[in-house]
């Protein structure tokens, strides 16, 4: 035992037991993976956030330039407010993975059973071909048998336009320019944080002092450049280029 006893005093007394210069490192090494893990997704996290306030600042901001139109309405319009979208998005890369729809809907005018709503008309923006409207398309109406040939029966339309439970409905002249935008969330580190994001936001204004709802062409667009929901364009690649 004393043998043992004077073995563990030299053992000790060596320089290299007594030097702990490294342990500084060793421990930087040990944590530096789980900090650098932690900065990350606390980026990706700030990133979502503000990805999902940008999204939703374009989808009032479709709506509301729609609505701010006096007296009526032009195609010429529509690219002012697409081109508006394109500039509040480039920073998330918005036009090539987002599909935005924006529709006018009106009170069909009707009473009783067939009183509803219908679509007038219907334009969209952005090069995501996966998505189309959730709440119907251009000439749709909640009419069961319309006189007019040009419209289409949705009964999801008799209570309004809109997410079940929360469907917006309009009066007498008024009429309502509903955005809905879809997009494909481009992440700034990686996608192993959250999976794949799909972020959608829905907004609505009344045309402000217009009572002709009609969507009108006096600029003589041609129909191959209008902002149809059949073309998947963006402002850099519009339609009929």
């Amino acid at each position: 035992m004393l043998d043992l006893s004077k073995s563990l005093n030299r053992l000790k007394s060596l320089p290299i037991v007594e030097d702990n210069s490294g342990l500084a490192l060793v421990e930087f090494a040990f944590v530096a993976p789980i900090m650098l893990t932690l900065g990350l997704a606390g980026l990706e996290t700030a990133h979502l956030a503000a990805t999902h306030m940008q999204v939703s600042q374009i989808a009032m901001l479709a709506a509301d330039n729609a609505s701010r139109a006096r007296e009526s309405i032009d195609e010429a319009d529509i690219r002012e407010i697409f081109t508006g979208i394109d500039l509040t998005g480039d920073s998330i890369i918005f036009s090539e993975n987002a599909r935005v729809i924006l529709s006018s809907f009106e009170h069909n005018g009707k009473s009783g059973s067939e009183e509803g709503y219908f679509i007038r008309w219907q334009r969209c923006y952005g090069g995501n071909d996966k998505y189309s409207s959730s709440f119907g398309v251009e000439g749709d109406t909640s009419e069961n048998s319309p006189t007019d040939g040009s419209l289409s029966y949705n009964a999801d339309l008799e209570q309004g336009m809109g997410p079940a439970g929360n469907k917006l409905v309009t009066a007498g002249l008024a009429g309502v320019n509903f955005a809905e935008v879809v997009y494909d969330y481009k992440p700034l580190v990686s996608d192993r944080f959250f999976g794949k994001i799909t972020i959608r936001y829905n907004s609505a204004f009344v045309a402000r002092e217009r009572d002709d709802h009609m969507l009108k062409n006096a600029s003589g667009i041609p129909n191959s450049q209008k902002w149809m929901c059949d073309v998947y364009a963006t402002i850099d690649n519009p339609p009929g280029s």
